[in-house]
């Protein structure tokens, strides 16, 4: 990886041409890359070879490739010209700023790069993450506002607690910021150290340690296979299925779900919390005639013993499936006043049975579902052959 120096250099080499390489030795600016904080002054001196014939007062100055007012230059020499920028701004990029000393036809003598900015504060929000015990990805955010304006360099560390060799974090996100992933070659059931260093030109500065074990921060790949199926006729269900994460199968732990799912023209999702950890579910109260997206995700509750509770996996993708069309809506609405009388008795017996329900079933449980959906289909006929006599009455 090239030094920012370099960089800078590289960056003069491009921005004018004509450039004249420091071996040559033709001139030189002091201080060189200097780094500052932000509202400093500073005073820098070009210093040109004797053998040019160049006088001092023919040269002149130029930052980020704007010409510097000659009412800043001192001519300290025949050889020696300064210049002096008084309240720095924040430099307008990481590499540094190019402060460029140039010769009466514009080529460049020498360059320096100046980098203004500020020292950096303790990193904070370091949280990590397994998944599937394999691996240990770790995130965190700048302290304080964030920007320092120059290059800041952020260092994962991390050791075993108690006997540990100190090590470093090698993969860093390019994708995903003040990040880094740690492959392999972790250690379970013993707790680790985990810290982050951030550092640059004007000062250093240390997160507070956080110690944790693999075990408590897993988290799984999305549960696979999810189908979205109807039950039967039933207009307002679907039926929800999913595999456990092939990854944990063969693991000792128990899992808990989630579900959510909304409507195809909506953002807006609804969670099922209290799945549990089966695989399969119920959704119940939904829309005649209506496509829904549904989505499972997954949390290792309990692995390996662990008594903390995991993190979610991410959501699977979703699955797709409609509900059926109510026959009522097909068929039109019926007299309300012949009907009402039998509408109110309907639902006194839904109250009566929901009540049955919520007392001997609990969340997404399969339990009395059969009894339910054969009252269920029943209802539909009785309402369906109500909905003909009233209707032949009528012819």
């Amino acid at each position: 990886m090239k030094s920012e120096l370099e960089i800078c250099l590289v960056f003069l080499t491009l921005y004018v041409p004509g450039v004249l390489s420091f071996s040559s030795q033709v001139a030189a600016i002091y201080p060189q890359d200097p780094a500052l904080p932000i509202g400093s002054s500073l005073t820098a001196t070009c210093r040109v070879n004797p053998d040019l014939g160049l006088h001092a007062s023919s040269l002149f100055w130029t930052l980020n490739g704007r010409r510097l007012p000659s009412s800043s230059y001192s001519v300290l020499s025949p050889t020696a010209l300064s210049v002096t920028l008084a309240q720095l701004p924040a430099s307008r990029q990481r590499s540094g700023d190019n402060l460029v000393c140039h010769n009466p036809g514009g080529h460049v003598l020498a360059g320096s790069c100046l980098y203004v900015g500020m020292p950096p504060e303790k990193p904070v929000n370091l949280t990590c993450w397994s998944r599937n015990t394999k691996d240990l990805t770790c995130r965190w955010a700048p302290g304080g506002q964030g920007e320092t304006f120059i290059r800041t360099k952020y260092t994962l560390k991390y050791k075993l607690r108690w006997y540990g060799k100190e090590r470093e974090c090698e993969d860093y996100s390019h994708t995903l910021p003040y990040s880094c992933y740690i492959p392999r070659d972790l250690a379970l059931f013993t707790p680790y150290e985990i810290w982050v260093e951030a550092s640059n030109q004007l000062g250093s500065a240390t997160s507070d340690v956080i110690t944790m074990d693999i075990l408590d921060v897993v988290t799984t790949d999305p549960p696979s296979g999810v189908t979205v199926s109807r039950v039967g006729e039933l207009e307002d269900q679907l039926s929800v299925r999913w595999e456990v994460p092939p990854a944990l199968k063969d693991f000792l732990f128990q899992a808990k779900y989630q579900i959510r799912y909304r409507l195809e023209n909506s953002q807006d999702w609804k969670v099922m919390d209290d799945v549990g950890n089966q695989t399969s579910c119920r959704l119940a109260g939904l829309r005649p005639g209506t496509v829904y997206f549904v989505q499972v995700r997954c949390n290792p509750v309990g692995i390996y013993g662990s008594r903390k509770a995991g993190i979610w996996s991410e959501w699977s993708h979703p699955t797709a499936a409609s509900t059926p069309l109510s026959e009522r809506l097909m068929s039109g609405s019926c007299d309300s006043k012949s009907s009402g009388d039998s509408n109110s008795t309907l639902r006194r017996e839904l109250k009566q049975f929901f009540s049955w329900v919520r007392k001997h079933a609990y969340g997404c449980s399969g339990m009395s579902m059969k009894l339910y959906d054969q009252w269920r289909v029943w209802m539909q006929k009785s309402h369906k052959a109500r909905n003909q006599v009233l209707q032949g009455d009528k012819s």
